[in-house]
């Protein structure tokens, strides 16, 4: 069982990020090439789309804290209307995001769509959930969900197919053509 300043401790000379869960440290996989285009593609057409208005965009280095869950973590993306609510005495720590986009793994997707989910969702700012599929375009499976929150307690899915798509955020105004969220991801190589 670690405190919440062993854990930063541990952070600061770590050279793997860890998620820190109900006072356990847990080693987080390290990204793919597939896992970083995606990342960085939706990152900077996210932030040109953005640019002058009162949104910041952080991408994977940001670590966002769950009080209730008693949980830090490390999101592939995250947007905050307006300016972020740090942890306190951290600027490294935020935790108010609107928007949150992770890039599935095998060893994560699991995760990401269950108790990762029911985590976010007790985020009072939390308004929409990207889930992004790296390994495939197939349309027996879903390439991408996107989770907006639509009242107090419900939200809703959307599937994404096609390659013809187009993601359309629900809660700013942003969308991304799949060919420029996928761009240069090789599905040949699955590192």
């Amino acid at each position: 069982m670690y405190t919440p300043e062993e854990y930063f401790l541990l952070e600061e000379t770590a050279e793997y990020k860890h998620e820190y869960r109900n006072e356990k440290i847990i080693a987080m996989t390290s990204g793919t090439t597939n896992h970083n285009e995606i990342s960085g593609n939706f990152c900077a057409y996210l932030k040109l789309a953005l640019k002058g208005k009162n949104y910041r965009v952080f991408i994977g280095d940001v670590r966002l804290w769950i009080p209730v869950h008693n949980l830090y973590t490390y999101p592939d993306l995250m947007v905050i209307e307006g300016e972020p609510s740090y942890y306190p005495n951290r600027t490294d720590t935020v935790t108010n995001p609107s928007i949150i986009v992770e890039v599935l793994s095998k060893s994560t997707a699991n995760y990401d769509r269950s108790e990762k989910l029911k985590f976010y969702r007790s985020i009072p700012d939390f308004k929409e959930y990207i889930l992004i599929d790296q390994y495939q375009f197939n349309i027996d499976q879903f390439n991408i969900e996107k989770y907006v929150k639509t009242s107090e307690e419900k939200w809703e899915v959307t599937y994404y197919e096609s390659e013809e798509s187009i993601l359309k955020l629900t809660s700013l105004d942003f969308q991304i053509t799949f060919r420029d969220l996928y761009e240069r991801v090789d599905f040949n190589n699955q590192d």
